[in-house]
């Protein structure tokens, strides 16, 4: 089992490297086109192996495939929404995949007590139906309008922008959008963030520290210990807390429920919430159920063991509700456009690099330490929380290219605090303007925005 699923995990973060180096040349919507293909091949392949070597050749194309989907789908999805939809918009997309893991754990559950190689194939080449529909999906979706106007399709951007929004080209919205984009493409040509090193540079952007918070965000979504939870359950709820292995599997299945419950809160409010706090109070949340279950865990009673499952389900509550959702929303948002899709690329390649290696270590640790396990993830919790308060900084209901000017110098447009509170209380206005927010809800939120 081991080998075909570290070899998909390589296969996405290869998958990602392809898309550094290609993305900003095909566009989104052909990469998304190139990904579906991929998965497409890869899963005929899998679902029609008679050897390992065979197996494992599709199970590496699939994950080139997923490596560059989800590179590219949540920047995709940021260039196309209005700012004060972009958090629950991109949240939507975390959702899916939730149900995606869950119908694939109940699925493989279903099919493991059919004897015979049906158990495998059929779980496989269900995916195949997904990556058709999407394939024809993508059809009749724009092109990202900010991609458009740096490739100096700017009539296309417009029309874009007009369709997506359905308002006429002389707008308020849409003229403001444009205005945004030139300048922001503008700027950034001029510091030669078009090249492909500028994303390691420290320019009047910032554009190094931006990656750096881009990655840095799934690397937390990663190190948090959720792998551990996703994958090895099963082994967890035997080796750990003693239980039968069917009602391990059982267990285990309703536990990835609350994967998906948990993102429905963000995937509905994500906007109001906030990116930074939902990403702090998230990580003090994981650290405390960690601990609960070390310690719980480590009576080495069938009582407390069993009482440890508890925290399982709180656990995976908690994370899909924060830190698994937010450094999706983040990494494409927080990048400037020029360097966006490179920088979302290597932001993605830590989630995929990190994937890889907690599945490496984490049936060590259980065999090794077992109940102490817990104890490595919640201190790395609990040291997640200063760096998000004092490095990450508020982007909810800010504009793509207004992002930009929390990072500027003043000299140049650059916002110092209280103009960042100004600017992020006129997002906020506008937010209530759209959808018909009061003034106490209104007021609420400019408290929230003031904190940061």
């Amino acid at each position: 089992m081991l080998t075909p699923l570290i070899t998909q995990g390589l296969g996405a973060l290869i998958g990602c490297i392809i898309t550094f180096f290609i993305g900003d040349i095909l566009g989104r919507r052909k990469m998304i086109w190139l990904a579906m293909g991929l998965i497409i091949v890869g899963a005929t392949l899998q679902t029609s192996a008679f050897t390992l070597a065979h197996l494992i050749t599709g199970r590496l194309i699939t994950g080139f495939g997923t490596g560059i989907d989800s590179s590219t789908v949540p920047m995709y999805q940021s260039e196309l929404c209005r700012r004060e939809w972009r958090g629950r918009i991109v949240s939507w997309e975390i959702w899916f995949i939730g149900v995606g893991i869950v119908l694939a754990y109940w699925i493989d559950y279903g099919f493991s007590y059919i004897d015979s190689d049906v158990a495998w194939r059929t779980p496989i080449g269900i995916q195949l139906i997904f990556a058709i529909i999407v394939t024809f999906i993508v059809w009749g979706l724009p092109e990202s309008p900010r991609w458009l106007y740096k490739r100096g399709r700017k009539d296309e951007t417009l029309e874009v922008l007009c369709a997506v929004h359905d308002l006429p080209p002389d707008d308020e919205y849409i003229v403001s959008e444009m205005d945004s984009i030139r300048m922001a493409v503008e700027l950034e040509q001029n510091e030669g963030a078009q090249k492909a090193t500028a994303v390691f540079k420290n320019d009047i952007l910032q554009t190094r520290r931006r990656v750096i918070l881009a990655w840095f965000g799934l690397f937390m979504n990663q190190m948090s210990g959720i792998n551990l939870v996703v994958y090895y359950m099963p082994t967890v709820l035997v080796s750990n807390v003693g239980v039968e292995r069917n009602t391990a599997l059982l267990v285990a299945g309703f536990v990835q429920l609350m994967f998906v419950i948990g993102n429905t809160v963000p995937a509905l409010a994500l906007d109001r919430m906030g990116r930074k706090y939902t990403m702090f109070w998230g990580c003090a949340a994981l650290s405390v159920c960690m601990m609960l279950i070390a310690v719980l865990l480590s009576f080495g009673e069938k009582n407390t063991s069993s009482a440890a499952i508890t925290f399982f389900f709180l656990y995976m509550l908690i994370f899909g509700g924060t830190i698994n959702v937010v450094p999706w929303v983040y990494g494409p948002e927080i990048l400037p456009l020029e360097a966006r899709t490179r920088g979302t690329a290597i932001s993605v390649s830590a989630h995929w690099l990190w994937n890889f290696f907690i599945v490496m270590v984490s049936p060590v640790l259980i065999d090794g330490i077992g109940w102490q396990t817990y104890l490595i993830f919640m201190c790395l919790l609990i040291s997640f929380c200063p760096i998000i308060y004092f490095y990450y900084p508020e982007t909810s209901n800010l504009g793509l290219e207004e992002i930009d000017q929390i990072f500027l110098p003043e000299s140049m447009g650059g916002l110092n605090g209280n103009a960042r509170k100004r600017l992020t209380r006129e997002a906020a206005d506008q937010r209530r303007r759209s959808v018909g927010m009061s003034k106490d809800e209104i007021s609420h939120l400019q408290q929230h925005v003031e904190k940061v």
